[in-house]
């Protein structure tokens, strides 16, 4: 009997561990924050999900939005509070991931006093450039004309990582794609790229050059090409150990922005890779940079 009960054990044991290795990289870090046991009592936002966004004619135009824990959602009094918004935008080599995977990424923020948009947004190779970079703007433009009831509308930013960094900035520094719904970047109080590539051309991944490569005017995917002086304040952060983006990207456009007397910060994590920058936004990993932290300085204080 306890060899069988040994057995079953075992076998669940395997079976676990392989759904869990087939969940993927942000599936897991969003699984590895719901089990977390420092978790404690506190209060979970409120969410809501599957929002559609442009056309909606494509089922990756939607984005979930998490609301402050601490807000009683849209149909209570705001008792003088006004909150601002962080829209986010996933990585996955402008061809993989999915909203619902970086759920982690809406609770880490609203805790800390943000609405939380979590976009999703059309990829290759079914779609190119700009294709994502247009559902940027009409994620922004939603948000900006639908804010939460207490949201301030003065307090609207951008945060992405690494693909979804070179989305938020792009559709930041380069006019034209707000300009197309109607709107200017001044809108925007400031963007976050978390391990962003700004600089990459030519073309060196198969990923670049199947989302990005078929552009007839390779500059214009280079959110550096874009810098302006009279951007949004940026908030650069990157880890020293990323081969995957490396940390050049973020040292060339800040050295843009400041030769154009622009605002902007950048802090380089030691020993942080590529993966490891969004990691320490899941909660059992925040230990390994003070990413949230910054984050939450950087809105409020225009410096970390």
């Amino acid at each position: 009997m306890g060899k069988i009960l040994l057995a079953v054990l075992l076998l669940a044991v395997l079976a676990f561990g392989i759904w869990f290795y087939r969940l993927g990289g942000p599936a897991q870090l969003d699984l590895a924050d719901r089990w977390y046991w420092g978790k404690g009592d506190s209060a979970q936002p409120m969410v809501e999900t599957d929002i559609a966004y442009g056309s909606g004619d494509d089922p990756r135009q939607r984005y979930d939005v998490y609301h402050p824990a601490n807000a009683d959602g849209m149909e209570s009094d705001c008792e003088g509070r006004r909150y601002p918004t962080l829209i986010f935008f996933h990585g996955g080599s402008w061809r993989d991931g999915d909203k619902n995977s970086y759920a982690f990424v809406g609770r880490a923020f609203a805790e800390q006093g943000f609405y939380v948009v979590v976009a999703d947004y059309r990829k290759s190779p079914q779609w190119r450039f700009p294709s994502f970079v247009e559902d940027a703007a009409r994620v922004i433009a939603d948000v900006h004309r639908n804010p939460g009831r207490c949201a301030d509308p003065s307090r609207l930013y951008l945060i992405g990582h690494s693909a979804g960094a070179h989305i938020a900035m792009l559709a930041t520094l380069d006019r034209k794609w707000l300009r197309a719904e109607g709107l200017d970047p001044s809108i925007l109080a400031g963007v976050i790229g978390l391990a962003g590539p700004y600089d990459f051309y030519p073309f060196t991944s198969d990923a670049a050059r199947i989302a990005l490569g078929q552009w007839p005017k390779p500059n214009d995917t280079q959110p550096i090409q874009f810098a302006r002086g009279d951007a949004p304040p940026l908030l650069l952060l990157t880890g020293d150990a990323d081969t995957t983006v490396k940390p050049r990207n973020s040292e060339r456009l800040m050295a843009k922005v400041e030769s154009l007397r622009g605002v902007v910060v950048k802090k380089l994590y030691p020993g942080i890779g590529h993966s490891g920058i969004i990691m320490a936004i899941s909660r059992p990993f925040r230990s390994l940079a003070p990413v949230v932290k910054d984050v939450v300085d950087f809105t409020q204080t225009g410096n970390i």
